[in-house]
Protein backbone atom coordinates (compact mmCIF):
# COMPACT_ATOMS: atom_id res chain seq x y z
CA UNK A 1 0.00 0.00 0.00
CA UNK A 2 2.79 1.83 1.05
CA UNK A 3 4.69 1.81 -2.40
CA UNK A 4 1.44 2.72 -3.97
CA UNK A 5 0.73 6.00 -2.44
CA UNK A 6 4.33 6.61 -2.73
CA UNK A 7 3.71 6.36 -6.42
CA UNK A 8 1.07 8.48 -6.44
CA UNK A 9 1.98 11.13 -4.67
CA UNK A 10 5.66 11.17 -6.67
CA UNK A 11 3.28 10.99 -9.72
CA UNK A 12 1.12 14.15 -8.52
CA UNK A 13 4.34 16.06 -7.82
CA UNK A 14 5.83 15.67 -11.59
CA UNK A 15 2.76 16.80 -13.12
CA UNK A 16 2.71 19.89 -10.61
CA UNK A 17 6.45 20.64 -12.05
CA UNK A 18 5.61 19.78 -15.61
CA UNK A 19 2.87 22.34 -15.02
CA UNK A 20 4.45 24.82 -13.46
CA UNK A 21 7.47 24.83 -16.23
CA UNK A 22 4.87 24.73 -18.56
CA UNK A 23 3.03 27.75 -17.33
CA UNK A 24 0.07 25.75 -16.64
CA UNK A 25 -2.19 26.83 -13.61
CA UNK A 26 -0.90 24.24 -10.76
CA UNK A 27 -3.81 21.89 -9.52
CA UNK A 28 -3.36 19.66 -6.51
CA UNK A 29 -3.46 16.09 -5.78
CA UNK A 30 -7.25 15.25 -5.53
CA UNK A 31 -8.81 17.75 -8.01
CA UNK A 32 -10.20 17.51 -11.12
CA UNK A 33 -7.34 16.22 -12.56
CA UNK A 34 -6.81 13.54 -10.49
CA UNK A 35 -10.66 12.98 -10.78
CA UNK A 36 -10.63 12.16 -14.71
CA UNK A 37 -7.35 9.82 -14.05
CA UNK A 38 -9.00 7.84 -11.35
CA UNK A 39 -11.91 7.48 -13.82
CA UNK A 40 -9.53 6.06 -16.39
CA UNK A 41 -8.08 4.12 -13.50
CA UNK A 42 -11.27 2.63 -12.94
CA UNK A 43 -11.83 1.74 -16.58
CA UNK A 44 -8.73 0.08 -17.23
CA UNK A 45 -9.44 -2.20 -13.94
CA UNK A 46 -12.23 -3.12 -15.73
CA UNK A 47 -11.29 -4.72 -18.20
CA UNK A 48 -7.91 -6.53 -16.02
CA UNK A 49 -9.73 -9.16 -16.01
CA UNK A 50 -9.68 -12.71 -16.77
CA UNK A 51 -13.66 -13.28 -18.60
CA UNK A 52 -14.78 -11.99 -21.46
CA UNK A 53 -18.26 -10.78 -21.40
CA UNK A 54 -20.04 -8.97 -24.01
CA UNK A 55 -19.44 -5.68 -22.47
CA UNK A 56 -15.52 -6.43 -23.34
CA UNK A 57 -14.94 -4.89 -26.40
CA UNK A 58 -16.95 -1.83 -25.90
CA UNK A 59 -15.29 -1.21 -22.71
CA UNK A 60 -11.66 -1.47 -24.05
CA UNK A 61 -12.56 1.05 -26.82
CA UNK A 62 -13.90 3.60 -23.59
CA UNK A 63 -10.97 3.01 -21.68
CA UNK A 64 -8.68 3.99 -24.61
CA UNK A 65 -10.70 6.95 -25.57
CA UNK A 66 -10.75 7.86 -22.30
CA UNK A 67 -6.92 7.51 -22.05
CA UNK A 68 -6.49 9.52 -25.17
CA UNK A 69 -8.30 12.89 -23.74
CA UNK A 70 -6.28 12.81 -20.84
CA UNK A 71 -3.62 15.51 -20.73
CA UNK A 72 0.05 14.31 -20.10
CA UNK A 73 0.21 15.34 -16.63
CA UNK A 74 -3.17 13.82 -15.79
CA UNK A 75 -2.04 10.43 -17.79
CA UNK A 76 0.72 10.40 -15.24
CA UNK A 77 -1.63 10.39 -12.22
CA UNK A 78 -3.57 6.81 -13.00
CA UNK A 79 -3.48 4.48 -10.31
CA UNK A 80 -5.30 1.98 -9.55
CA UNK A 81 -5.93 -1.75 -8.61
CA UNK A 82 -3.64 -2.75 -11.69
CA UNK A 83 -3.65 0.52 -13.53
CA UNK A 84 -0.52 2.76 -13.82
CA UNK A 85 0.39 5.12 -16.84
CA UNK A 86 2.40 2.14 -18.59
CA UNK A 87 -0.93 0.22 -19.11
CA UNK A 88 -1.71 2.21 -22.17
CA UNK A 89 1.78 4.64 -22.05
CA UNK A 90 4.42 2.61 -22.36
CA UNK A 91 6.17 1.69 -25.92
CA UNK A 92 6.38 -2.05 -26.16
CA UNK A 93 6.69 -2.12 -30.24
CA UNK A 94 4.48 -1.92 -33.30
CA UNK A 95 1.08 -3.95 -33.04
CA UNK A 96 0.82 -4.05 -36.67
CA UNK A 97 3.92 -6.17 -37.39
CA UNK A 98 1.97 -8.61 -35.61
CA UNK A 99 -1.16 -11.40 -36.67
CA UNK A 100 -3.54 -12.66 -34.74
CA UNK A 101 -4.07 -15.25 -36.82
CA UNK A 102 -7.99 -15.14 -36.16
CA UNK A 103 -9.89 -15.51 -40.13
CA UNK A 104 -12.34 -17.55 -41.13
CA UNK A 105 -12.10 -19.55 -43.89
CA UNK A 106 -9.49 -22.29 -42.18
CA UNK A 107 -10.38 -25.40 -43.89
CA UNK A 108 -11.08 -29.23 -42.63
CA UNK A 109 -7.17 -29.10 -41.05
CA UNK A 110 -6.65 -26.91 -38.57
CA UNK A 111 -3.33 -26.18 -36.55
CA UNK A 112 -4.81 -23.84 -33.09
CA UNK A 113 -1.35 -22.55 -31.70
CA UNK A 114 -2.24 -22.13 -28.26
CA UNK A 115 -0.33 -19.86 -26.06
CA UNK A 116 -0.56 -17.65 -22.64
CA UNK A 117 0.65 -14.34 -24.75
CA UNK A 118 1.92 -11.36 -23.64
CA UNK A 119 0.93 -7.92 -24.38
CA UNK A 120 4.70 -6.88 -25.13
CA UNK A 121 4.41 -5.96 -29.26
CA UNK A 122 7.89 -6.89 -30.37
CA UNK A 123 8.07 -10.18 -27.92
CA UNK A 124 4.60 -11.32 -29.35
CA UNK A 125 6.10 -10.90 -32.65
CA UNK A 126 9.94 -12.63 -31.85
CA UNK A 127 8.56 -15.06 -29.62
CA UNK A 128 4.61 -16.42 -30.38
CA UNK A 129 4.59 -15.38 -34.26
CA UNK A 130 7.92 -16.51 -35.22
CA UNK A 131 6.89 -20.20 -33.89
CA UNK A 132 3.56 -19.63 -35.15
CA UNK A 133 5.38 -18.95 -38.65
CA UNK A 134 7.96 -22.03 -38.38
CA UNK A 135 4.81 -24.12 -37.81
CA UNK A 136 2.85 -22.89 -40.89
CA UNK A 137 6.21 -23.40 -43.13
CA UNK A 138 6.40 -26.54 -42.30
CA UNK A 139 2.78 -27.38 -42.55
CA UNK A 140 1.70 -25.26 -45.61
CA UNK A 141 -1.24 -27.27 -46.39
CA UNK A 142 -2.95 -26.92 -42.54
CA UNK A 143 -4.33 -23.48 -41.69
CA UNK A 144 -2.36 -22.32 -38.79
CA UNK A 145 -4.47 -20.01 -35.86
CA UNK A 146 -3.59 -18.52 -32.81
CA UNK A 147 -5.58 -18.57 -29.31
CA UNK A 148 -4.27 -17.22 -25.86
CA UNK A 149 -5.25 -18.14 -22.67
CA UNK A 150 -4.59 -14.99 -20.81
CA UNK A 151 -7.95 -12.22 -21.33
CA UNK A 152 -6.22 -10.16 -19.26
CA UNK A 153 -3.30 -9.92 -22.03
CA UNK A 154 -6.03 -10.19 -25.12
CA UNK A 155 -8.26 -7.13 -23.58
CA UNK A 156 -4.79 -5.08 -22.76
CA UNK A 157 -3.33 -5.77 -26.33
CA UNK A 158 -7.15 -4.63 -28.14
CA UNK A 159 -7.95 -1.77 -25.90
CA UNK A 160 -4.10 -0.06 -26.67
CA UNK A 161 -3.77 -1.32 -30.36
CA UNK A 162 -6.84 -2.45 -31.27
CA UNK A 163 -5.57 -5.78 -32.50
CA UNK A 164 -8.20 -8.35 -31.30
CA UNK A 165 -6.69 -11.72 -30.37
CA UNK A 166 -9.00 -15.10 -30.04
CA UNK A 167 -9.39 -16.38 -26.44
CA UNK A 168 -9.87 -20.17 -26.19
CA UNK A 169 -13.42 -20.40 -26.84
CA UNK A 170 -13.49 -18.13 -29.78
CA UNK A 171 -10.60 -19.90 -31.44
CA UNK A 172 -12.83 -23.05 -31.20
CA UNK A 173 -15.89 -21.63 -31.64
CA UNK A 174 -14.41 -20.53 -35.26
CA UNK A 175 -13.40 -23.64 -35.90
CA UNK A 176 -16.68 -25.35 -35.25
CA UNK A 177 -18.18 -22.73 -37.78
CA UNK A 178 -15.82 -23.13 -40.51
CA UNK A 179 -15.54 -26.94 -40.06
CA UNK A 180 -13.12 -27.86 -39.29
CA UNK A 181 -12.76 -32.04 -39.21
CA UNK A 182 -9.07 -32.29 -37.84
CA UNK A 183 -7.45 -29.80 -35.25
CA UNK A 184 -4.06 -30.64 -33.76
CA UNK A 185 -3.40 -28.22 -30.91
CA UNK A 186 0.09 -26.88 -30.19
CA UNK A 187 0.60 -25.62 -26.95
CA UNK A 188 4.02 -22.92 -26.35
CA UNK A 189 3.41 -23.44 -22.84
CA UNK A 190 6.86 -24.60 -21.16
CA UNK A 191 5.74 -27.80 -19.43
CA UNK A 192 2.20 -29.47 -18.15
CA UNK A 193 1.77 -27.10 -15.95
CA UNK A 194 -1.70 -24.92 -14.48
CA UNK A 195 -2.65 -22.98 -17.97
CA UNK A 196 -1.92 -26.32 -19.82
CA UNK A 197 -4.54 -28.00 -17.62
CA UNK A 198 -6.83 -24.99 -18.39
CA UNK A 199 -6.33 -25.57 -22.04
CA UNK A 200 -7.17 -29.13 -21.83
CA UNK A 201 -10.51 -28.22 -19.75
CA UNK A 202 -11.34 -26.11 -22.94
CA UNK A 203 -11.16 -28.57 -25.30
CA UNK A 204 -13.26 -30.64 -23.62
CA UNK A 205 -16.38 -28.88 -24.08
CA UNK A 206 -15.60 -29.55 -27.75
CA UNK A 207 -15.54 -33.26 -28.09
CA UNK A 208 -18.32 -34.06 -30.42
CA UNK A 209 -18.06 -30.61 -32.10
CA UNK A 210 -14.83 -31.33 -34.10
CA UNK A 211 -14.17 -34.62 -35.82
CA UNK A 212 -10.37 -34.98 -34.32
CA UNK A 213 -8.60 -33.23 -31.84
CA UNK A 214 -5.15 -34.46 -30.72
CA UNK A 215 -2.85 -32.62 -28.36
CA UNK A 216 0.73 -32.61 -29.08
CA UNK A 217 3.63 -32.37 -26.23
CA UNK A 218 4.55 -28.51 -24.74
CA UNK A 219 7.99 -27.59 -25.13
CA UNK A 220 9.86 -29.73 -22.24
CA UNK A 221 7.55 -32.54 -23.00
CA UNK A 222 6.39 -35.30 -19.92
CA UNK A 223 7.29 -33.97 -16.69
CA UNK A 224 8.61 -37.01 -14.81
CA UNK A 225 8.48 -37.81 -11.28
CA UNK A 226 11.72 -35.57 -9.54
CA UNK A 227 14.21 -33.84 -10.53
CA UNK A 228 16.52 -36.94 -11.91
CA UNK A 229 14.43 -37.06 -15.00
CA UNK A 230 15.32 -35.60 -18.22
CA UNK A 231 14.27 -35.99 -21.64
CA UNK A 232 15.40 -35.46 -25.09
CA UNK A 233 13.41 -32.03 -25.26
CA UNK A 234 14.97 -31.07 -21.86
CA UNK A 235 18.62 -31.45 -23.74
CA UNK A 236 17.22 -30.18 -27.09
CA UNK A 237 15.90 -26.27 -25.05
CA UNK A 238 18.94 -27.00 -22.32
CA UNK A 239 21.75 -27.12 -25.23
CA UNK A 240 19.61 -24.52 -27.42
CA UNK A 241 19.36 -21.34 -24.62
CA UNK A 242 22.78 -21.93 -23.43
CA UNK A 243 24.22 -21.80 -26.83
CA UNK A 244 22.35 -18.75 -27.80
CA UNK A 245 23.06 -17.00 -24.65
CA UNK A 246 26.99 -17.99 -24.94
CA UNK A 247 26.50 -16.19 -28.51
CA UNK A 248 24.55 -13.12 -27.62
CA UNK A 249 26.87 -12.31 -24.91
CA UNK A 250 29.97 -12.69 -27.31
CA UNK A 251 31.31 -16.43 -26.15
CA UNK A 252 32.20 -19.39 -27.87
CA UNK A 253 29.92 -21.51 -25.67
CA UNK A 254 29.09 -21.94 -21.62
CA UNK A 255 32.73 -23.34 -20.90
CA UNK A 256 34.23 -20.00 -22.60
CA UNK A 257 32.00 -17.74 -20.14
CA UNK A 258 32.93 -20.33 -17.29
CA UNK A 259 36.52 -18.74 -17.95
CA UNK A 260 35.90 -15.47 -17.71
CA UNK A 261 34.61 -15.59 -14.17
CA UNK A 262 30.63 -15.60 -15.81
CA UNK A 263 27.62 -17.65 -15.05
CA UNK A 264 24.15 -17.61 -16.57
CA UNK A 265 20.97 -17.63 -14.83
CA UNK A 266 18.15 -18.95 -16.53
CA UNK A 267 14.65 -17.46 -15.16
CA UNK A 268 11.52 -18.78 -14.93
CA UNK A 269 7.87 -18.24 -13.83
CA UNK A 270 8.04 -20.97 -11.56
CA UNK A 271 5.07 -22.65 -9.98
CA UNK A 272 3.04 -24.43 -7.35
CA UNK A 273 1.77 -27.03 -9.78
CA UNK A 274 2.61 -30.52 -9.03
CA UNK A 275 5.14 -29.15 -12.49
CA UNK A 276 7.19 -27.38 -10.87
CA UNK A 277 9.65 -30.23 -10.42
CA UNK A 278 10.35 -29.50 -14.12
CA UNK A 279 12.54 -26.38 -13.38
CA UNK A 280 14.71 -29.23 -11.33
CA UNK A 281 14.85 -31.08 -14.23
CA UNK A 282 16.34 -28.58 -16.26
CA UNK A 283 18.53 -27.88 -13.67
CA UNK A 284 19.87 -31.19 -13.49
CA UNK A 285 20.19 -31.08 -17.51
CA UNK A 286 22.34 -28.35 -17.30
CA UNK A 287 24.41 -30.44 -14.83
CA UNK A 288 24.62 -33.56 -17.34
CA UNK A 289 25.53 -31.61 -20.01
CA UNK A 290 28.69 -29.99 -17.94
CA UNK A 291 26.98 -26.42 -17.80
CA UNK A 292 28.47 -26.01 -13.83
CA UNK A 293 28.28 -22.61 -14.33
CA UNK A 294 24.37 -22.01 -15.30
CA UNK A 295 21.89 -21.85 -12.99
CA UNK A 296 17.80 -21.98 -12.64
CA UNK A 297 15.70 -19.92 -10.71
CA UNK A 298 12.25 -18.68 -10.87
CA UNK A 299 10.32 -15.48 -10.41
CA UNK A 300 7.76 -17.20 -8.30
CA UNK A 301 10.98 -19.11 -6.00
CA UNK A 302 8.92 -22.33 -6.03
CA UNK A 303 9.97 -24.88 -6.18
CA UNK A 304 12.09 -24.48 -2.88
CA UNK A 305 15.59 -23.14 -3.53
CA UNK A 306 14.60 -21.40 -7.04
CA UNK A 307 14.49 -17.66 -5.72
CA UNK A 308 16.71 -14.88 -6.42
CA UNK A 309 18.23 -14.90 -3.05
CA UNK A 310 18.74 -18.63 -3.34
CA UNK A 311 20.61 -18.17 -6.74
CA UNK A 312 22.82 -15.39 -5.77
CA UNK A 313 24.05 -17.34 -2.98
CA UNK A 314 24.81 -20.42 -5.38
CA UNK A 315 26.57 -18.39 -7.91
CA UNK A 316 28.68 -16.46 -5.19
CA UNK A 317 29.35 -19.94 -3.56
CA UNK A 318 30.19 -21.22 -7.09
CA UNK A 319 32.59 -18.57 -7.42
CA UNK A 320 31.61 -16.24 -10.63
CA UNK A 321 32.07 -12.61 -10.41
CA UNK A 322 29.94 -11.76 -13.29
CA UNK A 323 26.04 -12.88 -14.35
CA UNK A 324 23.69 -12.89 -17.29
CA UNK A 325 20.67 -13.23 -16.69
CA UNK A 326 18.42 -14.99 -19.36
CA UNK A 327 14.96 -15.68 -18.97
CA UNK A 328 13.68 -19.11 -19.33
CA UNK A 329 10.32 -18.67 -20.94
CA UNK A 330 8.84 -18.74 -24.43
CA UNK A 331 8.01 -15.54 -24.37
CA UNK A 332 10.34 -12.45 -23.20
CA UNK A 333 7.15 -10.10 -21.79
CA UNK A 334 6.08 -8.80 -18.43
CA UNK A 335 8.31 -10.96 -16.26
CA UNK A 336 11.39 -10.63 -18.59
CA UNK A 337 11.05 -7.16 -18.67
CA UNK A 338 9.95 -6.23 -15.36
CA UNK A 339 10.92 -8.89 -12.86
CA UNK A 340 14.25 -9.85 -14.17
CA UNK A 341 15.54 -6.56 -15.73
CA UNK A 342 13.49 -3.97 -14.75
CA UNK A 343 14.70 -1.00 -12.49
CA UNK A 344 13.39 -1.28 -9.37
CA UNK A 345 15.05 -2.22 -6.19
CA UNK A 346 13.42 -6.12 -5.95
CA UNK A 347 13.87 -6.76 -9.67
CA UNK A 348 16.43 -9.59 -10.47
CA UNK A 349 18.97 -7.54 -11.91
CA UNK A 350 18.86 -4.81 -9.18
CA UNK A 351 19.42 -7.96 -6.69
CA UNK A 352 22.27 -8.99 -8.28
CA UNK A 353 23.64 -6.15 -8.88
CA UNK A 354 23.31 -4.93 -4.88
CA UNK A 355 25.16 -7.93 -4.06
CA UNK A 356 28.44 -6.85 -5.22
CA UNK A 357 28.51 -8.82 -8.46
CA UNK A 358 31.13 -7.30 -10.39
CA UNK A 359 28.59 -7.18 -13.69
CA UNK A 360 25.18 -8.20 -14.57
CA UNK A 361 23.69 -7.72 -17.50
CA UNK A 362 20.44 -9.21 -18.96
CA UNK A 363 19.67 -10.00 -22.25
CA UNK A 364 15.53 -9.84 -23.43
CA UNK A 365 14.88 -13.02 -25.71
CA UNK A 366 12.54 -15.40 -24.95
CA UNK A 367 12.75 -19.09 -25.94
CA UNK A 368 10.35 -18.76 -28.87
CA UNK A 369 12.77 -16.27 -30.54
CA UNK A 370 15.59 -19.26 -30.83
CA UNK A 371 15.63 -21.58 -34.69
CA UNK A 372 16.03 -24.50 -32.33
CA UNK A 373 12.99 -24.07 -30.39
CA UNK A 374 10.98 -23.34 -33.30
CA UNK A 375 11.83 -26.43 -34.48
CA UNK A 376 11.02 -28.10 -31.64
CA UNK A 377 7.70 -27.50 -31.68
CA UNK A 378 7.56 -28.34 -35.28
CA UNK A 379 8.58 -31.96 -34.13
CA UNK A 380 5.73 -31.51 -31.74
CA UNK A 381 3.96 -30.73 -34.54
CA UNK A 382 5.02 -33.81 -36.53
CA UNK A 383 4.82 -36.29 -33.66
CA UNK A 384 1.01 -35.69 -32.92
CA UNK A 385 -0.11 -35.89 -36.59
CA UNK A 386 1.97 -39.38 -37.23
Amino acid sequence: MFKKTAKICLAALLAAAMAVGSGLPVRAAGSEDQAAADEVAAMIDAIYVQKRTQDTDAQCAAAKAAWDALTEEQKQLVEGNNADPDYFGRDTGDAKLDDPLNADGIGEKEILVVSFGTSFNDSRVQDIKAIEDSIQAAFPDWSVRRAFTAQIIINHVQARDGEVIDNMDQALERAVANGVQELVVQPTHLMHGAEYDEMMDALADYKGKIGKITVAEPLLGEVGSDASVINADKEAVAKAVVADTAADAGFADAAAAAQADTAFVLLGHGTAHVAKVTYKQMQTQMQELGYDNVFVGTVEGEPEGTGCEEIIEAVKAAGYKNVILRPLMVVAGDHANNDMAGEDADSWKSMFEAAGFDSVTAQIAGLGSIQAVQELYVAHTQAVMD
